[in-house]
Order: C-alpha cells, then structure tokens, then sequence
C-alpha cells in the first residue's frame, strides 16, 4: 500500500509479530547484516532457540510495523530489571531494529519507536535500552541519551602466568558461576539484574557452536564446590584474540586468580580483548589499551519520574567513569 511517499498512520501499526512470520519475512533480510558467520539455517535457530524459551515467551519478543500487511519496520523486545540500591525499576530492551531498503526514509522507525516508548510508558516500565549500530543522533532525537561504550585489549604477555589451576566450566558449574557473579555486581550501585530467566538465556547463547574461525572458551578456578573465577569468551584466529564475554571473581584469592585465568583461556593468542567491563571487575584487569567503539552503542531513554531521578543522579559519574556500565552479555 502507497501512501506517497508519506505514512498514513491510521493504516500502519505496532504489533507482535509472530515467530514465522519473523523468520520468513525478517531474517532473510537481515541475515547479511547480523549472520556473523552462520548459515541462514543456523541463524534462524538461534532466533527460535530465544524467541520460543521461557526468556523470550515472557512478553511479546518480536514487534513491528505493518502496512498493507507487510512488515515495514520491526525490532525485538527484551525484558530485564535495572537494579538502583535496594529499588527495582522495569527496563525494557530494544533490538535489532529493522527497516527494508525499500521503505527506509519514510519515518516509520520514528513511528515505531513512539508507539514503543508511548505503550512502555502506559504499562508502568520505567526504562527503555538499546545497541546502537548507526550514529546515535537517530536515537538521540528520540529521547534516548548515549553512555560511555569502549573496548579493552591486553597483552596476553603482560598478564600473570602462574598455574592458577583453571579448568573447564562444566554443568554442575553454573548455580557457582551465579553466585560468583553476584560477588562483583554486589559492589556496584546499580546493574541489569541478571534473573533465573537471564541467566538461561545468557548461558544459550554461550553454549550455542561457535562461529566458523572461533573456538568457545570456558573455564572456572574451584576451590572445593565455590567457584572464586571464571571467564567465558572465545578464541577467535584472525584477530589473534581471546574475545571476553563475562568474566567475574570471588573475595581476594578469586581477584588474584583473575589474571592467571585469563592468561590459560588465552593460550598461544597474543591478545585478550573484549568489552570495557563494570566498575569492580575493571578494577581488576590491569590499564590496557581502551578506546571506544564502533558498534554497540549503549543508549538509554528514561521513562518514569523514579528513572528520570536514577539518571539525574548518575549521568555525570556514568559520563567520566573508567568503567563501563554493562557487560557483552547484555548485548542485545
């Protein structure tokens, strides 16, 4: 349906879009854009494996605009909890946000996002996040502001080589890796939560077959039944890098075990890079080398008057932190 050029946007609306739908009429569009290396087939598996989980199934994952029924713009709809002290305000995350070649330039990513942000707002969220992958002034007129979003790369040489007895992460690991995890975000004064249901869905997506060229890396240092380290990253060949996804440390053995870690999931690869991680766990890693980066570009749009007061208080030590203010994991 033509509208010259223009939206009439009594015709076009934000709706679920179901599953198929997103596989047939979606993914092959953006396969190019985020296949990273996989097959359209393990692609699409890897979107039904988060859309159909227990994660995915919490609230409408796939969202979008029709007009004339076809889908002209889209994203997903990730749910998560920004934890403020001893407060809980509702976050939700915006991704891979969509629109065709042929229907780019008529607003309806604008529309989208209004609708979005209006029906967040109406059902009491309190925060709205997103990756940004273009320039953030698109997002920026939307009401969305953009937080420090850097990379780190150390010498696998420099770390500390001593045996710190790593080794690999397995099953019965990961109710240890969590409280582990919990260490660190404890210092912090606000964090994503990581939920039961997060935690599902993070550890799908670092158990899922690596890439072509990139070999998974996932190894813990014990200390009877407690896990006090671990890391979680790939070894990826052509950028002689051992590429971080989570990482994290319990008491003081743990912090001192962190090197020595890193070094052993490294192995023979002469770089560890991978986002600039949180205040606690950068502290941490020695300086390195930071600069900011390309893609991924944390943003967010507060939406509540107790959102509003959070970012008020925060945007200044957020903007000239040394730390960053998510891990990959959070990627969406």
């Amino acid at each position: 349906m033509e509208h010259s050029g223009l939206i009439a946007e009594a015709l076009v609306r934000l709706e679920p879009i179901s599953i198929d739908d997103y596989v047939s009429e979606v993914l092959p569009a953006t396969f190019e854009l985020w296949g990273d290396g996989r097959t359209f087939e393990r692609y699409a598996e890897d979107f039904r494996n988060v859309a159909g989980s227990a994660y995915g199934r919490r609230r409408p994952f796939t969202l979008g605009l029709r007009d004339g029924g076809r889908i002209v713009c889209s994203c997903k709809n990730y749910d998560r909890e920004l934890r403020v002290a001893t407060r809980t305000l509702r976050a939700t995350g915006i991704g891979a946000v969509f629109t065709p070649d042929a229907q780019r330039g008529r607003g309806f990513a604008s529309l989208m996002f209004g609708a979005m942000l209006d029906a967040e707002r109406a059902a009491g969220r309190d925060l709205a996040f997103l990756y940004s992958d273009i320039h953030p002034a698109f997002y920026e007129r939307l009401g969305f502001a953009t937080l420090p979003s850097r990379l780190i790369t150390l010498r696998a040489a420099s770390l500390d080589g001593s045996h710190a007895g790593a080794a690999p992460l397995e099953a019965k690991d990961w109710p240890a890796v969590r409280r582990c995890f919990d260490a660190v975000d404890r210092t912090r004064a606000w964090s994503f939560r990581r939920t039961p249901l997060v935690w599902d869905w993070m550890r799908s997506r670092w158990n899922a077959p690596p890439t072509a060229g990139a070999q998974s890396v996932h190894l813990v240092v014990r200390r009877g039944r407690a896990v006090i380290a671990y890391v979680i990253g790939r070894r990826v060949l052509r950028q002689d890098a051992l590429v971080i996804d989570d990482f994290a440390f319990d008491g003081e053995e743990g912090r001192a075990a962190l090197e020595p870690l890193l070094r052993a999931a490294a192995g023979d690869l002469s770089r560890v890079t991978g986002w600039l991680p949180p205040e606690g766990a950068r502290n941490a890693l020695p300086r390195g080398s930071v600069r900011a980066r390309k893609s991924a570009i944390l943003m967010v749009a507060p939406l509540s008057t107790a959102a509003r007061a959070w970012w008020a208080e925060n945007k200044d030590a957020i903007a000239h932190s040394g730390a960053d203010t998510t891990w990959s994991g959070d990627h969406i």
